[in-house]
């Protein structure tokens, strides 16, 4: 029986020391640290998406006859808000790629509403507008932090759950590799913001 103890007492160890170094805990924790940064991001995509309804008032008391603009405006912040951004999307490519073309699409109608408003000296005098240039400059600014961090989480989640032996945790249980994001064809111009 002394033996019979001793063998279920080192088979025990055995299996607590490999399953130490089978990345268990450290893929979940990796895992939680991408949902939070993509949580960050959405979070500055929504200030920016809530900022979108006041631009487009200002600029509408000024530039009534720029409906095309300030149409494509409020299409883009509606699909933009249109979209279930759960954690599902980090991990569904097609998702991920539709969710980063509305960004893209918000991001070109804002270039083309701040763009019209170069013709209108009276709105680019206009406070609240110049208020408003301030947040969403900070804004984007805040983006770009919020992008890059998900982006190095990403790539720290993705490395170390393609090494031996998370690898074979990470299929274990079902883990995969997370989306990141790609440079859209219309980012290879950054938008002008002009405070002049």
């Amino acid at each position: 029986m002394n033996y019979m103890k001793k063998s279920v007492l080192a088979a025990a160890l055995a299996s607590t020391l490999m399953l130490t170094g089978c990345g268990y805990n450290t893929l979940q924790v990796k895992d939680e640290s991408v949902a939070a940064t993509w949580s960050e991001v959405q979070n500055q995509y929504q200030r920016r998406a809530d900022l979108v309804p006041n631009l487009v008032n200002v600029v509408k008391g000024y530039a009534k006859h720029e409906e095309q603009v300030l149409t494509e405006v409020t299409q883009a912040r509606a699909n933009v808000a249109g979209l279930k951004v759960d954690k599902e999307v980090l991990e569904d490519p097609a998702l991920f790629e539709k969710y980063q073309q509305a960004q893209a699409q918000m991001t070109s109608a804002l270039s083309r509403l701040i763009a019209v408003s170069e013709n209108y000296p009276d709105l680019k005098a206009n406070e609240q507008f110049r208020e408003l240039q301030v947040q969403l400059e900070g804004t984007e600014n805040r983006i770009a932090v919020a992008r890059n961090r998900y982006i190095t989480s990403v790539q720290d989640f993705n490395s170390y759950s393609r090494q031996f032996p998370q690898v074979m945790t990470a299929k274990v249980i079902g883990m995969k590799t997370k989306e990141n994001f790609k440079a859209d064809q219309s980012a290879q111009t950054a938008p002008k913001v002009s405070f002049e």
